[in-house]
């Protein structure tokens, strides 16, 4: 039976409605702890056994949760809570009894702890590739510039200068932040793999935007929203009902 959770989470607004979400889905348990931090999290193990599940948000305060297995003896099963679907979400799978993702509601929540509780009743022991999984979901190298043909020779485009990625008549672009517009190799799903989720998100099939190429986000008919981006001709860029909550989710990050 699961009795202890320990939450790792650093936004308390979340941490406040995971706690609601648990205690109404199964009463009787007992919530170990609130942390916020990997140090805390570590320090946490070295004083207290083992809760029965991880509740672990991968981004906390110092760092990704990841490092907590390096550094604590973890033994018990973790379900994973993210706010980017592109986040190695299937490495996350590879090891985890589940992952969630931000704004976790309640029936998903439920179903991660029915999972876990299957789980259980096969006497769960901690598989031994914890390593591997490791090795896949370290922080990962996000595409930091691009160099290009340019002329006679080649130019270098840093990323902090690109506003926004858009694709027209399968032609991928780079907007920059001056107004200029380069033509880039890659298709937009390849480049939405390549880039930082903390800097850009694809808001639908034709752009990926970076957080500060944003200059107005405003309620669109059935859930979506519509956004002004810098030195952008379109002005109604449209983000679909189903990533509305998730934009805002990391615009607020």
């Amino acid at each position: 039976m699961l009795r202890k959770i320990l939450i790792l989470e650093d936004e308390k607004l979340n941490s406040d409605r995971i706690k609601r979400l648990i205690l109404q889905i199964r009463p009787h348990m007992e919530i170990a702890g609130v942390l916020t931090s990997v140090k805390k999290t570590v320090d946490w193990f070295a004083e207290n056994e083992s809760p029965d599940l991880i509740l672990m948000d991968i981004q906390l305060a110092d760092g990704l949760s990841f490092e907590v297995f390096n550094l604590a003896d973890v033994k018990c099963p973790v379900i994973f809570t993210t706010a980017y679907d592109e986040y190695a979400v299937k490495a996350f799978k590879y090891n985890s009894i589940d992952y969630l993702l931000k704004p976790i509601e309640q029936d998903q929540l439920e179903a991660a702890i029915i999972k876990f509780e299957h789980t259980a009743q096969r006497s769960y022991q901690q598989s031994p590739s914890i390593e591997e999984l490791l090795r896949q979901i370290q922080p990962k190298e996000y595409r930091s510039r691009f160099f290009l043909p340019y002329r006679d020779g080649y130019r270098k485009i840093n990323m902090e200068d690109i506003a926004f990625f858009n694709a027209h008549l399968n032609v991928s672009y780079a907007n920059l932040f001056n107004g200029e517009q380069v033509v880039v190799p890659q298709v937009l799903e390849t480049l939405e793999q390549e880039l930082n989720p903390k800097n850009f998100f694809r808001v639908n099939r034709q752009y990926i935007v970076h957080v500060n190429s944003i200059e107005k986000v405003d309620n669109f008919f059935n859930g979506k929203l519509k956004l002004k981006l810098k030195n952008c001709a379109d002005t109604g860029v449209i983000v679909s009902r189903t990533k509305a909550p998730l934009f805002k989710t990391w615009l607020d990050y």
